[in-house]
Formats: C-alpha cells, structure tokens, sequence
C-alpha cells in the first residue's frame, strides 16, 4: 500500500486555513476602522488619519525577517501560536488607546497587532513548503481559501461591536478582535510539522549566500509582482473607507464594502492554485494586474456605492491572482534549506513597500483626491507586466542556451 505523500501536509493546510479564517478578521477590522478611527481621533487636521493603518503595515514589515527566524529555531507550531498572543495584545491596546483618546498608542497597538500578523503571513509558505510539487500551489490557495470566512467575519464584527462599548466608538471591535485571533492561537495548537533540530545540531548554514538568492531573474520578479499587487491593494483599499466617508457615504457602506473586497480578496483561493496548474504562474499574475487596472477604471467612472464596491471587488481578486502567482513563483528560486532567509528577505521587503503605499494613501487622497490615486494604479500594472514579459524571455533564452 502506498502512502499519500501529500497526506500530512493536507491536514497542516486545512489546519492553516481554519486559523487564517480567524487570525485574518484582524487585519480586516484594522483596515476597514483604523483610518475611520484616525478621523475620529485627531483634530482639524486630518492628513494622518491612516497613520494607524500603516503603522499596522510597518508591524507587518518589521516582524517578517524576524518572525521568519524565530520560528526556523523553535518550530512553526510554536512560532504560529507566539504571532497569535502578540495580536491579541496589540487588539488589547488598541482598544485601550481609544478608551484613552490617545491617537498614537492607537496606532502603536495596531503596530503590534500588525506584528502578531506577520507571522501569519508565513502561513502561505508553510503550506507550500511540503507535500509534491503539483500540491503547493493548491496548497497556498487552500490557506488563503480560509481568509473568505475572515471577510465575513472582520467587517462583520466592526459593523456590530463598533459601538458595543458605549462613549467609546470603535472600542469595541478590537476588544472582539482579540477573541477571534485568540482563537486562531488555539486551532494552531493542533498543527503537526517536523520539529526543527536543536541549534547545536543543525549544523552550519549550507545554502547560497543572500544576495545570490535575492539576484535571479526568477526572484527578483516575483518579489515585485508581490510588491506590486499587494502595495497597489493597499493603497487603494486604505483610500476607500476615507473616499466614501468624504463622498457623503455611511460608515455601513464603507464596511461592507471591505467584506465584498475581502471576500474578493480570498474567494477565488478556491480555484486558483487549479488555475495556475492549468495556465502556468506568469499567465495568473499577469491576470490579476489586468485586473487591477480595470478597478481604476471603474473608480474613475463615478462616486457612487456601487462604483466604490464594484472597484473594491475588482481590487481582491486582482490581488489574488498576483498576490498567489507571484508567491508561487517565489518558491521555485530557493532550495529547502534556504527559505527562512528567501521567505523572510521577501516579506521584510513586502511589507516595508505595504506600509509605505497606506501612508501614502491617506496624503494622496487629503491632498489630490481619490481621481488621481486611481490613475497611480496604472504606471504600476505596466511596470510589473513589463517584468514578467522580461522574465519569459530571459527564460527562453536560458533554455536554448
């Protein structure tokens, strides 16, 4: 009788997404009320207002290289769990900060909240780091798969506890925040992965130097079609709550328009690992960036809700295809022993690039307004499809040589 190599690392990627159905409300209640929170926080002048929410993106930035060694040392289990507790608290002082009307440990705690996230972005490649080729696709899929529950459950629990604590707005929705990535802690307890060797045992580093990884034509352009998909998603969806709110819009209209993004964000996970296996890596990502400039048409079309949720969900699902092509193409440019380095350069430079675009976000929008944000989507497509026409032809070239 033959073993199913993939059986194992099925169970680990179910187990991921059901965490990733959790864990993911968290960034889902930052982005949809921290800028709305920022507003309500600040004075007259309003031009910091998404500060919070890039400060959530530089906690991202910032735990990414270390989250990735941390858990190379004590094992993803562990290292999951750990991510967890550290949300949970930057929930906590997140809603303490509104309590205390304090802008800056408000957006400190969504720092740290977005630190705790870090290391749930790791959940993709933890997935995609076992089982057979033809699975990892599917495997990064099934992960994100799990961020359509998060979709429902973010939004949905910023519409109904926002107000829950009364002469406090806002409040209580990172005080019910904190339970559901306390919860994805728990489902993560159940993960089974190898435990890493005892450091005394490991031995030294074997793999490429850095610089070596970090300069082939194959990394270099899933880095960026990374960087581009998920930066442009960023600036645009930061953007979006504050336009509406500034349209005349209400703060329901606003958040339901995240969970349609968000649901569009994870939705096609079911299908897109299939997609890639069917198309090929390049085809999926080149995809989604057409995609991304359709939704700065639709935005530049009009104000209306439907113009804002219509782009918003053109947003998700462009990001998916070149958010998930572009992290699969990453895995075929390192070896086993080289991906906490490769994995964790790629998020440090994901995420620094993330936090930038939501700061910008809220500075374009106050000072030229929500038009010209939309026409920057455009230089950004051509850029990143120019990469990967170069990648093709510099893989050609490769083969015939």
């Amino acid at each position: 009788m033959t073993t199913d190599p993939n059986a194992a690392p099925r169970r680990n990627a179910l187990i991921l997404a059901a965490a990733m159905a959790f864990n993911g409300s968290a960034p889902a209640i930052a982005i949809s009320l921290g800028g709305l929170a920022g507003l309500h926080l600040l004075g007259p002048d309003k031009s910091l207002a998404t500060a919070p929410v890039t400060g959530y993106n530089i906690g991202v930035a910032l735990a990414a290289l270390p989250a990735a060694l941390y858990m190379a040392r004590v094992g993803r289990r562990v290292g999951f769990m750990s991510g967890a507790a550290v949300g949970v608290l930057g929930a906590f002082v997140a809603c303490f900060a509104l309590m205390q009307h304090s802008f800056w440990l408000f957006a400190f705690g969504l720092l740290l909240s977005g630190m705790g996230t870090s290391f749930g972005q790791q959940y993709r490649f933890a997935a995609a780091d076992e089982g057979t080729e033809d699975f990892k696709p599917k495997a990064i899929s099934w992960v994100l798969a799990g961020g359509v529950f998060a979709a429902i459950l973010g939004p949905q629990t910023a519409i109904n506890f926002r107000d829950s604590m009364e002469g406090v707005p806002f409040a209580g929705a990172f005080l019910a925040g904190a339970g559901l990535v306390g919860i994805a802690g728990i489902i993560l307890s159940f993960l089974r992965f190898q435990k890493p060797k005892p450091r005394a045992e490991q031995g030294p580093y074997t793999g490429r130097p850095l610089m070596d990884i970090m300069g082939q034509p194959k990394f270099v352009v899933a880095v960026l079609c990374a960087v581009g998909s998920y930066s442009l998603m960023a600036f645009v969806m930061t953007a979006a709550p504050l336009a509406m709110a500034i349209c005349g819009h209400t703060i329901n209209d606003s958040t339901n328009g995240i969970m349609f993004h968000v649901i569009a964000m994870f939705a096609p996970s079911f299908f897109t690992g299939h997609l890639i296996a069917r198309f090929g890596k390049m085809q999926i990502i080149g995809s989604g960036f057409i995609i991304l400039a359709l939704c700065a048409i639709v935005a530049l079309q009009g104000i209306s809700v439907a113009h804002f949720w219509i782009a918003l969900v053109l947003l998700g699902v462009g990001w998916n295809f070149g958010f998930i092509g572009a992290t699969a193409l990453l895995t075929e440019s390192y070896r086993p022993e080289e991906k906490s380095r490769a994995q964790g350069a790629n998020d440090l430079i994901l995420f620094s690039c993330v936090a930038f675009a939501s700061l910008m976000s809220g500075q374009v929008l106050n000072s030229v307004g929500w038009d010209v944000l939309n026409w920057i989507v455009f230089p950004i497509v051509m850029v990143c499809l120019l990469s990967l026409l170069w990648l093709d032809l510099t893989t050609k070239r490769q083969t015939v040589s």
